[in-house]
């Protein structure tokens, strides 16, 4: 396995953390709400590296930092009344992770207590800030972009099976920029001359019918469209696309580990830490309003040829050559 690390900068300015000395945990303590759309064991990585980026900056939970969790469980309904229990609990700063509905959510809940949010969808198109330079209210954090990369997705679906006719995009389209994914997909699809078909899945039992719907219309090739509850479910995502053998492209490189054919997007662990990074540094009293939201400028894909292997799928010299990951 061959790996080149994906990092995010900042637009205009540049990360930079007061060490803060360390000490016991007492009543003064700060507390701070981390609110997400999936589960724990969904993202137990990029949880570990919020956590180092909040060590970077001086904080460690247990020692000078509380952090009260707050899970919705892949149940996008539930995050109102968190969010609220969060503002309620008057936390120091709220982390707002998982997608663009967790960032709403707690933004409709507070319009005074710092938020962090990460959001696939453009921050601006959702209204959770001003401008991306200058924020401008209680929220900033990371916008990963992720909803606005299907073009590429599918462009490197097609190079890797380029006979294939007919393409399918898997969409959860309750989610936030949903539209604009499915946009993106058929423009992309229309620039190849191929036919698209569109699936839509919110719930385990639709995965499992929107695969034996790909079987049935006989497609050749799928995109599984950038989404908080999709990235839960990878595990049953990818077995599904192991059985009904379809060579398919997906977000993170989770999914490639996690036996997927090929994978094209940010790091996510990277951009969790830095989050933290940003936690800490509105602990130390820095005001969301004039921390620029970061994006990034570095992607990775990631290949799996043990999986392209079974398929019976040769992945192109070059191709091959630009991946920044390959898993043999």
């Amino acid at each position: 396995m061959i790996g080149r690390r994906c990092f995010i900068t900042l637009i205009g300015a540049v990360i930079v953390v007061r060490p803060l000395p360390t000490r016991g945990q007492h009543a003064s303590t700060p507390v701070i709400g981390f609110l997400n759309n999936l589960s724990p064991g969904a993202i137990a990585r990029p949880v570990t590296a919020f956590h180092e980026g909040l060590k970077e900056a001086g904080y460690i939970e247990g020692r000078n930092l509380a952090i009260e969790y707050r899970w919705a469980e892949s149940h996008s309904d539930l995050l109102t009344e968190l969010a609220a229990d969060l503002a309620r609990r008057q936390v120091a700063v709220i982390v707002a992770t998982g997608g663009g509905a967790s960032a709403l959510a707690a933004k409709a809940a507070t319009t005074t207590i710092p938020i962090v949010f990460s959001s696939a969808t453009d921050p601006l198109e959702l209204g959770l800030v001003a401008s991306l330079n200058q924020p401008g209210g209680n929220a900033t954090g990371v916008h990963v972009m992720t909803n606005s990369l299907e073009a590429k997705r599918m462009g490197l679906l097609h190079e890797l099976v380029p006979n294939a006719a007919t393409f399918a995009v898997l969409v959860n389209r309750g989610t936030p920029g949903a539209d604009s994914q499915l946009k993106e997909a058929e423009t992309a699809a229309h620039a190849v001359a191929r036919k698209l078909q569109v699936l839509k899945a919110d719930s385990e039992p639709e995965l499992e019918n929107a695969f034996a719907t790909l079987a049935k219309q006989d497609t050749e090739a799928l995109l599984v469209a950038a989404d908080p509850f999709f990235n839960a479910h990878r595990q049953q995502i990818v077995a599904l696309a192991e059985r009904y053998a379809i060579p398919a492209i997906y977000e993170f490189r989770e999914f490639a580990a996690a036996g997927g054919l090929m994978s094209y997007g940010i790091s996510l662990a990277e951009a969790y830490r830095r989050i933290g990074l940003y936690t800490g540094r509105i602990l130390q009293g820095a005001k969301p309003a004039d921390l620029p939201v970061m994006q990034p400028t570095r992607f990775e894909l990631v290949i799996n040829l043990k999986v392209a292997k079974v398929l019976g799928i040769t992945v192109p010299p070059m191709l091959l050559a630009r991946a920044d990951e390959v898993i043999e």
